[in-house]
């Protein structure tokens, strides 16, 4: 197994897409959460490696989870069909993928986000993941 991930994605579709591809990577998806409420109740309640998190929630910003998970200290980054500009400034070195992204990408993302060089999770010093 790679790792645990939680996906959080209000577009079943794409929530579908992503765990189908993850799975068949080797990784363990721990929960889907397709609304804030659920994001942060998973994001408090399950184990998880990493997290991939969408910006908006069915009009609903994920900024709440993104702080919950540095207050935490679980990797994450957000896969958003926004640019890295509708991040909060505090948010942006957490910037992952655009969507539509290739799933291949989002495998080297999660790599990248979960085994950074020196050991410091990505966005911890404000770079960016790309």
């Amino acid at each position: 197994m790679n790792g645990r991930v939680l996906v959080v994605e209000d577009e079943s579709m794409v929530a579908m897409m992503v765990q189908d591809y993850l799975v068949d990577e080797g990784y363990e998806v721990v929960a889907l959460a397709g609304t804030l409420d659920d994001a942060l109740s998973a994001a408090e309640q399950c184990s998880f490696d990493v997290a991939l998190l969408d910006v908006n929630l069915a009009g609903t910003p994920s900024f709440p989870v993104a702080d919950l998970l540095e207050a935490r200290g679980i990797p994450y980054m957000f896969l958003t069909g926004y640019g890295p500009d509708s991040l909060p400034e505090r948010l942006k070195g957490r910037y992952g993928l655009q969507k539509p992204f290739k799933m291949r990408e989002l495998r080297r993302e999660i790599e990248r986000v979960t085994n950074p060089p020196g050991g410091t999770a990505p966005g911890a010093d404000g770079t960016s993941l790309r």
